[in-house]
């Protein structure tokens, strides 16, 4: 279906028939890469506009950015290429531009980084991926028009208002526009955490990735179900993606619930107000040193 046409009856039956890719400077760009970019770009762009706001320094989510984003496109396709397997070379496994990219995959290898990287520079990890979580509503919002442009990630056939159209030699396919459910789910959850995070406060560092982790897994849990390139663990019939979408879901509502029951959630501890205090005790020291050397 990569070469088929696609309308939307529900804007009149207005068809298009993009490119997957085009040439600039006599090389070959692919659409779907460059939407990415530009997901990931808008992503960064937020945060670093927003990381004073988590105590954490723009050098010091550039440092993590350096790492994760390398390592989360390896993961997103190492994700994905374990449960297709359906490849007949290494350099087939790696033509990331055609497609085959599993968020999940990406999310677990960019969470594993900031772990690792923010230990390595004593920076507070759950406070960095709350502003992390901002930035992944973004790029997947974004980057699911990427498999609009490759005609991949759809469902099943319906008949519903907002079906999409894949026509191909003649022939019309309606389906699930499933990239399209994705993409508003997730402009959905982006718009509503940043409206709490401008009217309310943090109670705790990792609450605002706690709700991306429910939030992104409530509606994959649905989503997945409609699609049908879905990847399977083996012949079990077992989605793997909805499989680990309901876990996560299970998983921030747990971990939400324990934390706002213990009750023990004072400002102080979060990263930005720790921050800013060792940052009070030093100021003093040092415009005692100015005087001292001013004499």
């Amino acid at each position: 279906m990569s070469s088929a046409s696609i309308s939307f009856p529900m804007l009149g039956g207005w068809s298009i028939d993009p490119p997957n890719s085009f040439v600039l400077f006599g090389r070959t760009f692919y659409w779907y890469g460059v939407i990415i970019a530009c997901g990931f770009l808008l992503a960064v762009l937020y945060c670093m506009h927003r990381s004073g706001e988590f105590g954490i320094r723009q050098d010091d989510l550039l440092d993590n950015l350096l790492f994760a984003v390398p390592l989360a496109i390896i993961g997103a396709r190492a994700y994905y290429v374990i449960f297709y397997g359906h490849y007949d070379s290494f350099w087939d496994m790696c033509k990331i531009w055609e497609g085959g990219l599993a968020i999940y995959g990406g999310v677990i290898a960019a969470v594993v980084t900031v772990l690792v990287v923010c230990r390595v520079k004593h920076i507070s990890a759950p406070a960095l991926l709350d502003l992390a979580s901002f930035g992944f509503l973004i790029g997947q919002s974004v980057g699911r028009w990427g498999n609009f442009m490759n005609r991949e990630a759809y469902g099943y056939e319906t008949d519903v208002f907002c079906r999409m159209g894949l026509t191909l030699d003649g022939q019309t396919v309606y389906v699930h526009p499933t990239f399209l459910y994705e993409s508003l789910w997730n402009l959905l959850g982006f718009v509503g955490l940043h409206v709490i995070s401008k009217k309310t406060k943090r109670r705790f560092d990792g609450q605002y990735f706690l709700y991306y982790l429910g939030w992104y897994g409530l509606g994959r849990l649905w989503i997945e179900g409609l699609r049908a390139d879905s990847l399977y663990i083996g012949n079990s019939g077992i989605r793997v993606s909805q499989l680990l979408a309901g876990l996560t879901v299970l998983l921030a509502a747990a971990v939400l619930t324990a934390v706002l029951r213990r009750g023990n959630c004072a400002p102080e501890k979060l990263w930005v107000n720790r921050v800013a205090a060792m940052a009070a005790e030093e100021e003093p020291e040092t415009e005692t040193d100015g005087e001292d050397n001013s004499k």
